[in-house]
């Protein structure tokens, strides 16, 4: 071999020997690779969607339809305190509260249960509703006939809040009778009670018996405890009075029957047959002694 190519090659394995390399190594893949269970995801059904325009035209639930008849109620309350007391039909009160796209169901069950069954609505026989109002009142003079009646027979007052709801302009009305009417608050709800105002009950009472009357405090006494005190001043005046507890007669006692042993009633039907039984049987023993008297 020729010295000058053997020189040029071992030159050669001297540079390479000193530059320094990486060697990538190739990746070996398998020939047979095992299938993996790959899930695939299930297509989302998308829930159904509510249009706008059907959904009062839709059977809805019972909370859509209370709503409804919540609202007819608060309408027709609106329009007696107003004055307008004419009865109407489900169609011209479905028009004044803008329901009239309500479904057929809706409008059966108002016509047929709701508004007939309900305390706040009146039926008339011409299949009309108005509305039913604690009070059949109209104006001022009914206001203070009701109040009388109820004064004359020890009814009481009546609540501000029937009235506001049974008389139509109910704030001017009571304004105009200020003078004949009395307000009082219940300390335990804190309403408003009116009672008729009775002039003719006004009289004068003497300073020394006012005195007198708010210097004595019975609030935590009973009506034992009262009766006590004024038995023990000797006054017995008020024993007549007040609501008297009904006395429960006592029950007597029921008097015990003697006791009555009857006779064994068996063979009462035998009751010939023993009596001739009986006779023979004396007979013959009878006979029986004297044939042995004779021997």
């Amino acid at each position: 071999m020729d010295p000058a190519l053997l020189r040029e090659r071992e030159a050669f394995k001297r540079r390479a020997m000193a530059t320094p390399t990486v060697e990538k190594k190739a990746r070996t893949e398998p020939s047979y690779a095992a299938p993996k269970d790959i899930k695939k995801p299930r297509p989302s059904v998308a829930p159904p969607k509510i249009d706008a325009s059907n959904y009062k035209t839709m059977s809805g639930s019972s909370q859509y339809r209370f709503g409804v008849l919540a609202k007819i109620v608060k309408h027709m309350r609106s329009r007696h305190q107003e004055g307008e007391d004419h009865p109407l039909t489900l169609e011209e009160i479905l028009d004044e509260t803008n329901q009239l796209d309500i479904g057929s169901s809706v409008k059966s069950w108002l016509q047929t249960e709701a508004l007939r069954n309900n305390p706040k609505i009146d039926v008339t026989p011409e299949g009309r509703y108005v509305f039913k109002a604690v009070f059949k009142i109209k104006d001022g003079k009914s206001l203070m006939r009701l109040l009388k009646q109820h004064d004359l027979k020890g009814l009481g007052g009546v609540l501000l809040d029937d009235v506001q709801e049974s008389l139509p302009h109910c704030e001017k009305v009571l304004k105009n009778r200020a003078s004949e009417i009395v307000f009082i608050t219940r300390p335990n709800d804190k309403k408003k009670v009116l009672f008729y105002n009775d002039r003719s009950a006004n009289f004068q009472i003497d300073e020394d018996f006012q005195k007198l009357w708010r210097a004595v405090t019975v609030d935590a006494m009973d009506d034992a405890k009262i009766d006590e005190y004024l038995e023990k001043q000797g006054i017995r005046s008020m024993q007549d009075h007040g609501p008297k507890k009904p006395i429960i007669p006592k029950r007597k006692k029921a008097q015990a029957k003697k006791r009555q042993f009857k006779k064994p009633r068996d063979n009462e039907h035998l009751a010939d047959v023993l009596e001739t039984y009986e006779d023979n049987t004396l007979t013959q023993s009878n006979a029986v002694q004297e044939i042995k008297q004779k021997n």
